[in-house]
């Protein structure tokens, strides 16, 4: 049970830190919906969907007023489409994505995942269907999301696949172009990618779940940097020790609303996430955690270090509130979305190489960059392939979601809006990778993957 005093100080931290459960999200199988017409599988999906759904966003509301906890998000995620949708006697899976949209916006939702596909070893005709469909299917609708697993560290990175993306990155950017090439902002690519994932563009309900579970998100980067701003020059374990119990908290809360959130809804509990997800607010910033912990921007030597710390000693206080602790939990990175990371790209302090070395002790990896938008699609793939090859290695997801934005050069700024924000366009490495990307094939698992 959570005390008189927990309830006080979790009430100070919604009112002055910005805590928030970022969303509640309901994964959803859709195996069982398979079908050899097109039409007879969007039509069972749409009935599946908006019956388990039927009542999230009406029970989010209720808990978030009952609670005085606020519920940002409600989200759904489904079953890769490229598996489920395999029966399909189609040449694209757009359909399949508008059917997912109606769907989402008749529950309410704000966003559904799952037009996904798994490639770590290979593609099947399924997931090219589902790859070259992605640019139309984002064009085509509001709140689709989409992502696709490229590597794993016990099955090597696909770089046909890794190829073939940078080429999607840039025809979604280009379909979208009259919204500042938002489709890509609804677009990730992978390598481990999780199945348990609650929070957007990434999100989708892996072949291990069970039938229909909630998982939750919270985020909290405003209570960590009040919390180390009360022992500002005090040393690292007492730092780190500050960190693990602003956790503790915030996971606390995540806890209280996805078990009544499952109670209400009668579906499994799956996981919480505690993942610092930064929001544009002043005050609810990632960077300004590391600002805080005594570097002047984010991207100054040391930078790499401190998020390290900050996404260890996250985890560390995650997992002592709540047994079930998934997802990504730990410090997420993004640039649009995260107001102290777009002052020090302003500044000069932070580049897109820096970000890349910050990757490798992050939760996830290059989030919401936007790019110049005539960057080639094999710079693109390079990018991608660099960031896979950070994640097989270390062991560790990691992801891309980049943005060429159209008709945009280094030093623009384009807006997005929402939790989404705004960003600078950030300059690129203008050497070419063309000759390594198209090389083709799989790069295989290194050698520490055999632990049988």
């Amino acid at each position: 049970m959570i005390t008189i005093s927990e309830a006080r100080k979790t009430n100070e931290m919604i009112r002055e830190e910005n805590l928030d459960v970022r969303t509640i999200t309901m994964g959803i199988n859709i195996l069982d919906c398979a079908d050899e017409s097109t039409e007879k599988f969007c039509a069972k999906v749409y009935d599946k969907i908006t019956k388990k759904a039927e009542h999230l966003v009406k029970t989010g509301d209720e808990i978030a007023v009952e609670f005085g906890v606020p519920v940002v998000n409600k989200r759904i995620s489904v079953t890769p489409v490229a598996i489920a949708a395999a029966a399909c006697k189609c040449e694209n899976y757009v359909k399949i994505a508008e059917a997912l949209d109606k769907a989402a916006k008749e529950v309410g939702v704000d966003f559904i995942g799952g037009f996904s596909a798994l490639v770590q070893k290979g593609e099947s005709e399924s997931d090219r269907k589902l790859m070259d469909s992605i640019p139309e299917a984002l064009a085509s609708t509001d709140i689709v999301c989409s992502s696709v697993n490229l590597g794993a560290s016990r099955s090597g990175i696909d770089m046909d696949a890794v190829r073939r993306m940078g080429g999607v990155v840039k025809e979604t950017a280009y379909l979208t172009r009259d919204k500042d090439s938002l489709g890509c902002a609804k677009l990730v690519v992978f390598c481990n990618a999780v199945e348990d994932n609650p929070f957007m563009a990434g999100a989708f309900h892996g072949v291990g779940e069970r039938e229909c579970t909630i998982n939750v998100g919270v985020s909290g980067p405003g209570v960590v940097k009040r919390a180390l701003e009360e022992v500002h020059g005090a040393d690292f374990e007492t730092l780190c020790e500050t960190v693990k119990k602003t956790a503790f908290k915030i996971t606390r809360v995540g806890q209280l609303v996805a078990r009544e959130a499952s109670q209400r809804l009668g579906v499994p509990f799956g996981i919480i996430d505690l993942s610092l997800a930064p929001t544009p607010a002043v005050g609810d910033s990632v960077a300004e955690i590391l600002q805080e912990m005594g570097l002047e921007y984010a991207g100054a030597p040391g930078t790499t270090a401190a998020l390290a710390i900050l996404n260890d000693n996250v985890k560390k206080g995650g997992v002592m509130a709540s047994s079930y602790v998934g997802g990504l939990s730990g410090a997420f990175i993004p640039v649009s979305e995260d107001h102290g990371m777009i002052e020090s790209v302003e500044a000069g302090a932070l580049t897109l190489d820096k970000l890349e070395a910050m990757t490798c002790v992050c939760s996830v990896g290059l989030d919401m960059i936007a790019i110049p938008g005539d960057t080639s699609a094999e710079t693109i793939s390079g990018i991608i392939a660099d960031e896979m090859a950070i994640g097989m290695v270390n062991n560790k997801t990691t992801a891309v979601r980049i943005i060429p934005v159209y008709g945009k050069e280094a030093g623009d700024t384009v807006t997005f809006g929402g939790l989404l924000g705004y960003a600078p366009v950030m300059p690129v490495n203008r050497f070419s990778c063309a000759a390594f990307i198209n090389r083709g094939g799989r790069i295989p698992a290194p050698i520490h993957s055999f632990k049988n």
